[in-house]
């Protein structure tokens, strides 16, 4: 179907945004992921045995918050605290690697770097260890911050509060983030923890949860009127003129002061995982606010940002790209995941950037089956993203197919791949081989059926050069386009 006229104006809302300066202040941290197996019991206690495989580091807290701003097209930068260990160089190198400014990190010795250690078998988390400090930043620390945030002319047009509850976000600090965004004209945007919301009093905007919003408030909520109470006792607390409570699944409510209100709907189409999802909302509301849009078309786009979040493992920083795509999208169900080669080649680069996993595989895919999906399952249990490489149908024409092959045109067989769940990216290619293809992407993880290993896997000399694995996934048997063809003709 046809993008409609509201999705055709938000995308143009979107597409016009402004680079904006946008400080984002609060707890910096380093998730950092064990990959492995977890499939026996120890002979030593009741435990799992954990199987370490490898290790990759992604942007966590306030850092994911500066990556998804960056991600829409926003000048991001941190400030925050982060220790003279090990995890504080690497931090600052992925942030880099973002392209997110650095130049306001601080350094406190007394402090380790708040790093989470998530112990993952295939897609289940086994066990989680934090290593971190949850008490307010003091001293040299929290006076080399406010001294930043003393500047003037203030250097950013806004300010977003990331509060992960370690100890970063002190009154005096939250005071002087106000101060600042207020001498430019800007807004201040909160990512509220706890329950004392005394502390965020004089800010623009905050985005609690349903569960944070009880808690804030002292209103269990389970109607529209609970709604309406917790509104107004959130105003009352922190002087805020609208109040904004995510929903999930429900969607994003917001009340003025003068008692008007919405519920604005989901636009998740699937829910994978809804981790980092509220970092997805707090940035693209923050970017939209500071360059001007108003408050629902901004909670608007942040719902079609969310929705692109949730739909991936882990966190996710979704582009200006991906939004607009899946504004504009001429399928349902493809949510602007069919790339063009460019398109493929950028966002392999901003998955390595951000330390994300790539899987890839390629085929024809042609009349789609069981096998088809538990294979493409299993390649993505691999990494964060996969992406599927498709013949068009030419290149499946030259492949020797049989007679009348492919059955599917290229249009419905990416349209029917995109609307997998396990599928992140769909990327058509005309050559004889996937060959080029993997060499401008280069992913992490090079995935073909077990039925390749004697036939050479194209590209597995590259992937492996370039320290990547080839894995060859377990089919299942007696499924395939060819016996779906051959019982058709039979029936």
């Amino acid at each position: 179907m046809a993008p409609s006229t509201e999705n055709r104006r938000l995308a143009d809302l979107l597409e016009a945004l402004p680079p904006t300066r946008i400080l984002v202040i609060g707890d910096l941290i380093l998730d950092r992921y064990a990959d492995g197996k977890a499939s026996r019991v120890s002979p030593e206690a009741p435990v799992l045995v954990f199987d370490f495989d490898h290790e990759r580091y992604l942007l966590g807290g306030a850092c994911n918050v500066a990556s998804n701003l960056r991600a829409l097209g926003a000048s991001a930068s941190v400030l925050g605290v982060v220790g003279e260990d090990e995890a504080g160089g690497r931090l600052r190198s992925l942030l880099r690697d973002a392209d997110i400014d650095t130049q306001a990190l601080v350094t406190d010795p007394t402090r380790p770097t708040t790093r989470k250690t998530r112990y993952v078998a295939k897609t289940m988390q086994v066990l989680r260890v934090d290593e971190e400090s949850r008490s307010p930043v003091s001293g040299t620390a929290e006076q080399a911050m406010l001294a930043i945030l003393e500047q003037r002319p203030f250097p950013w047009r806004s300010v977003l509060l990331s509060d992960y509850g370690k100890g970063v976000l002190t009154p005096k600090i939250i005071a002087a983030a106000i101060a600042a965004a207020r001498s430019q004209g800007g807004v201040t945007v909160v990512d509220p923890k706890g329950k004392d919301y005394t502390i965020y009093r004089g800010v623009d905007l905050l985005t609690p949860n349903r569960e944070e919003a009880e808690a804030a408030t002292g209103v269990t909520i389970r109607e529209t009127g609970d709604l309406h109470r917790a509104a107004q006792r959130l105003r009352e607390i922190t002087g805020i003129k609208t109040a904004v409570i995510t929903l999930g699944k429900d969607g994003i409510f917001f009340e003025k002061e003068d008692g008007s209100h919405r519920i604005i709907p989901t636009e998740a189409r699937q829910v994978f995982d809804v981790t980092g999802a509220g970092d997805t909302v707090v940035a693209a509301l923050t970017f939209c606010r500071a360059a001007g849009v108003s408050l629902e078309d901004s909670l608007r786009l942040a719902n079609h940002a969310a929705g692109i979040t949730v739909a991936k493992l882990g966190t996710w920083a979704p582009s200006r790209r991906e939004i607009l795509a899946r504004l504009g999208e001429t399928m349902a169900g493809a949510g602007g995941k069919v790339l063009t080669r460019e398109e493929a080649i950028e966002v392999a680069g901003r998955l390595r950037a951000e330390g994300r996993r790539l899987v890839f595989t390629n085929g024809c895919f042609d009349i789609l089956h069981a096998g088809h999906c538990d294979y493409l399952g299993k390649a993505r249990s691999y990494g964060d993203a996969l992406m599927v490489a498709v013949n068009t149908d030419q290149s499946v024409q030259r492949q020797n197919k049989a007679p009348g092959r492919p059955i599917n045109g290229l249009d419905d067989r990416t349209a029917v791949l995109a609307a997998l769940q396990a599928v992140d990216y769909v990327v058509p290619f005309d050559d004889d081989t996937p060959k080029a293809l993997i060499e401008a992407v280069t992913p992490h993880v090079l995935c073909k059926g077990e039925d390749w290993r004697d036939k050479g896997v194209v590209g597995r000399e590259w992937v492996e050069a370039h320290g990547g694995q080839v894995v060859l996934v377990p089919l299942v048997p007696g499924r395939s386009t060819t016996n779906v063809i051959a019982k058709i003709k039979q029936s």
